[in-house]
């Protein structure tokens, strides 16, 4: 009795372990995608589970093309896609039909973008979700280039008042930080008994050489005493003026006032009455304001449009509708390794001190421009190696393109490929636009591995006349 072969296992159950492995995640990948992909998906695995289950039919059922062809999706929520009519899962709307958008002639080929697949928006849907597009259009790129700036204190005119002998303050009139001065105007009055004495001997030296005069001496050795005399109180900042009065009078000041250097503002205020001052106390500084400084970052890749005299402008939001013009003065020779770029130094006239150091404004810097296509900056949609725009065909149709681009100001950007002039790009609701053509791409690839797991499971299975009896090693 020939022993009996047990019969090989049947095509389905591997097709169900293979369609479950798809299914989940099918799931998780339109999860990830857009959260209502889920629920359709888990709303119909266990239709799919038991269509992929039952043995397939000696003959094919005829397939109608025009309804395979015919997908029904959500106007909501865009990953409820199904083959036909019903309600939505997660609003309850109906589902309208959507047709493929056929292939145009005059549209252009661009190489298909990996991840990325054409969809269709009917144009009540593409108002709700608020989309708008933007032509590509022709024009100046590559002359502005914008970048944040911070007001500073222009270094060369800041200026401190040393003391150069020992002092004790008598009467303060600069008596607050930030209060405006004049060149010359008097800061405050201190007694010092070295400057008492070097008075004196000013005063002296110019008795002594009148007296040589009116006796007929050398008048030369009367001049050189004055001068030495009135270089020394010149050397302790006594004020020209002060001298002049002494020579005038022949009677010495108990206390002397010192004067503001140059025209300016208080930053800085140590002194009180009645304090001393030793030798090299630094009782004022006083910076001129009529000129600043802004310092901006221009990154790596733009620095090369950075020239030492270049005109740029300057806005605030203190200053809304103004525009401060300056110019480039200094680019730093260092890069700064962690941000990667450059400190520019750029100066502006402030005559009437409206740029307040440790203000934050944009900073424009105005280069040569030139003529190219360019597109909003917002219509580009960055997926980490390329950049990606949507373009409308028309007729609720959209196609993404991968793009080149060039300069940018912030606010265009130039185009080197990928678009041409008329082209309509997407520039509102992008991410919106960007996970319908994910989720496109992956209901696609879904599909296509859902058929190819189906016609490997076809072909493994071995066919009758494989069976031991067949060929002829049952005899026995």
């Amino acid at each position: 009795m020939s022993p009996v072969n047990p019969p090989p296992p049947s095509s389905p159950v591997p097709s169900r372990r293979r369609f479950g492995a798809v299914a989940l995640a099918s799931t998780a990948l339109a999860s990830a995608v857009l959260g209502g992909g889920a629920v359709h998906l888990l709303a119909h695995g266990d239709e799919a589970h038991d269509a992929h289950a039952s043995p397939p039919s000696s003959s094919p059922a005829p397939t109608d093309s025009k309804a395979a062809a015919t997908q029904y999706q959500c106007p909501m929520h865009p990953s409820i896609v199904q083959d036909h009519p019903g309600k939505c899962p997660i609003c309850g709307m109906d589902l309208v039909p959507m047709t493929p958008a056929p292939a145009t002639p005059g549209d252009p080929s661009p190489s298909a973008v990996q991840g990325l697949a054409p969809f269709t928006i009917d144009p009540s849907r593409q108002q709700l979700i608020g989309l708008r597009t933007a032509p590509v259009t022709e024009g100046k790129v590559g002359g502005t280039w914008r970048t944040n700036g911070r007001v500073a204190i222009d270094e060369t005119r800041v200026r401190r008042v040393n003391m150069k002998v020992a002092a004790f303050v008598e009467r303060v009139y600069a008596d607050f930080t930030g209060k405006p001065v004049r060149q010359g105007e008097p800061l405050f009055s201190v007694y010092s008994p070295e400057l008492l004495a070097a008075q004196e001997e000013y005063l002296l030296a110019l008795r002594t050489r009148q007296s040589l005069s009116q006796a007929g001496g050398m008048a030369t050795d009367g001049d050189a005493l004055v001068a030495a005399a009135r270089r020394k109180l010149q050397l302790w900042d006594v004020p020209p003026a002060t001298l002049e009065r002494l020579a005038k009078t022949g009677e010495a000041s108990r206390t002397l006032t010192l004067v503001s250097p140059i025209s300016g503002v208080i930053t800085k205020k140590d002194v009180v009455e009645g304090a001393r001052l030793e030798l090299g106390a630094t009782p004022y500084e006083v910076v001129d304001l009529s000129r600043v400084w802004v310092l901006a970052d221009v990154y790596e890749s733009e620095l090369r449009h950075a020239k030492v005299g270049m005109p740029a402008t300057l806005q605030l939001k203190a200053f809304p509708n103004r525009v401060f013009a300056g110019k480039v003065a200094f680019l730093d020779p260092v890069l700064d390794p962690a941000m990667r770029t450059v400190k520019v130094r750029l100066e502006f006239p402030n005559p009437d001190g409206d740029l307040r150091p440790e203000m934050f404004g944009e900073v424009v810097l105005r280069g040569t421009t030139r003529n190219a296509l360019k597109i909003p900056s917002d219509a580009v949609v960055p997926t980490g190696t390329t950049q990606v725009v949507f373009v409308a065909l028309g007729d609720g149709r959209f196609q993404p393109r991968e793009v080149h681009l060039g300069e940018s100001d912030g606010k265009s950007v130039e185009v080197t490929s990928g678009l041409k002039v008329g082209d309509q790009v997407v520039t509102g609701a992008n991410f919106l636009v960007d996970s319908e053509s994910r989720l496109r791409a992956s209901l696609a690839a879904l599909a296509a591995s859902s058929s190819g797991d189906g016609t490997a499971a076809s072909s493994s299975s071995p066919p009758a006349s494989a069976s031991p009896a067949a060929s002829g090693h049952g005899g026995h």
